[in-house]
């Protein structure tokens, strides 16, 4: 069954959809990003992109924030030039990856703690990165911006 996803205000596809919190929910993430990427006409690359940043921050939120079972909401859209990715966990404590320490990946390997490396990644592979916190609600939102190359003509 195709699914239909409705248009924001400005006419673009908003294509959203709550994903169960269990590392098991990767696989139908992975799906969701690839039917994001073929409904705009992207190219595969910037599936990698979205695929990467997506899923670790959704690793995070169901690492970090283990007190909770609700699921976690994704939405996606292309807004001219640029991708926004919009990720909300509910019933959980604050968690801002902006301020999030970030390990030295210039240090030795052997002083380095295991993970710390992720958040750093996503922040170098998104444009702009905005946070709210409101109700127990964690929202955050990223943005890609496109280049000619990723669009398939």
């Amino acid at each position: 069954m195709k699914r239909k996803y409705p248009l924001d205000e400005n006419g673009q596809r908003l294509m959203k959809r709550t994903f169960p919190r269990d590392i098991q929910s990767l696989e139908k993430i992975h799906r969701f990003i690839v039917q994001f990427v073929r409904t705009h006409r992207l190219n595969e690359s910037v599936t990698f992109s979205i695929d990467l940043v997506v899923e670790e921050l959704f690793v995070n939120m169901v690492k970090y924030n283990s007190e909770t079972s609700r699921s976690i909401l994704i939405e996606l859209k292309k807004q001219n030039d640029r991708i926004v990715i919009v990720m909300k966990d509910y019933d959980v404590e604050p968690f801002d990856i902006r301020v999030k320490g970030e390990s030295d990946p210039k240090s030795r390997i052997e002083e380095r703690q295991v993970g710390g490396l992720g958040l750093p990644l996503v922040k170098r592979m998104v444009d702009d990165i905005a946070y709210d916190y409101s109700d127990r609600t964690s929202t955050i939102t990223l943005t890609k911006y496109l280049e000619e190359a990723d669009v398939r003509d």
